[in-house]
């Protein structure tokens, strides 16, 4: 059975997740990267593109492929470590419960921060490794879910995120309405969550944290379709910049957070514990 700690481990982690959520978030105005639904040409371009434009499928794939690898690093190395720690794997269960349990919980933080700061600067690949980098910590720190929730859970709570993560991305891919005032209306709304969030570490309250799984899962699903239309107008506003991989990392970072908050907010509600 998990320690105590590790429940601590996994609302901890959550609540900082929402943290790196806001600071990616004020990175991409830094790097000019969320500002391209407030330019009503490159808006009104991005709409009029057919969504079967080759160029920008062929950015999409590449965002979508990244990210895909991302939750594939994470999945398997979430799965690993939660076996090796009931093995009894002396190296893992310090990082899952020891001094070593703030560290992982904090590198994520960690290297968004550092993209943050040097991704004007950074080559292509080591955005590409630092992405990989983070899916990885994530993976470590995802691994009390495994020890916490039932497998049959996990499986089921990641199908239906992954159905309602796939559903609100084609809506933004293909709509041809502007979903800014929508994402800043849900941006409010996170960090109205946040605030909450930490109201509730002090009340202990379930219906509050029941509350704020619903509308953590509205938030998130939203938040998927507002960045997917985001990216698709970077593509217009940099169809022949040299930085189009590095668009694609944060991009592929961007629906990644969207998708690993909408399954940890989903399974608050629907997950059976071990």
């Amino acid at each position: 059975m998990p320690s105590p700690i590790l429940k601590q481990f996994l609302n901890i982690r959550l609540k900082l997740s929402y943290i790196i959520y806001i600071i990616n978030y004020f990175m991409e105005l830094s790097m000019a990267f969320g500002k391209y639904t407030n330019d009503y040409n490159v808006r009104s371009r991005a709409s009029s593109l057919s969504a079967v434009d080759e160029g920008l499928r062929k950015f999409m794939l590449r965002v979508y492929g990244y990210m895909s690898a991302g939750l594939a690093i994470t999945g398997v190395i979430s799965y690993l470590f939660a076996n090796a720690y009931v093995s009894g794997n002396a190296l893992v269960m310090s990082m899952m419960q020891g001094p070593l349990a703030f560290v992982v919980m904090f590198a994520p933080l960690g290297i968004i921060l550092w993209m943050s700061f040097g991704i004007n600067k950074m080559s292509s690949r080591t955005a590409q490794n630092l992405f990989w980098l983070l899916s990885a910590c994530y993976g470590i720190s995802l691994a009390s879910i495994f020890l916490v929730y039932t497998g049959a859970t996990i499986a089921r709570v990641f199908f239906i995120a992954a159905s309602m993560f796939l559903t609100m991305s084609i809506w933004g891919y293909t709509t041809k309405r502007s979903l800014a005032k929508m994402g800043s209306f849900l941006m409010m709304g996170l960090i109205g969550l946040i605030i909450a969030s930490i109201v509730n570490i002090f009340l202990g309250s379930s219906a509050l944290q029941f509350a704020m799984s619903i509308i953590g899962v509205i938030i998130f699903a939203g938040l998927t379709a507002y960045d997917t239309q985001v990216i698709k107008e970077i593509y217009v506003e940099n169809e022949n910049s040299e930085d189009t991989t590095k668009k694609a990392v944060m991009g592929a970072l961007k629906l990644y957070l969207d998708l690993l908050l909408l399954f940890q907010y989903l399974l608050m509600l629907f997950g059976n514990r071990e």
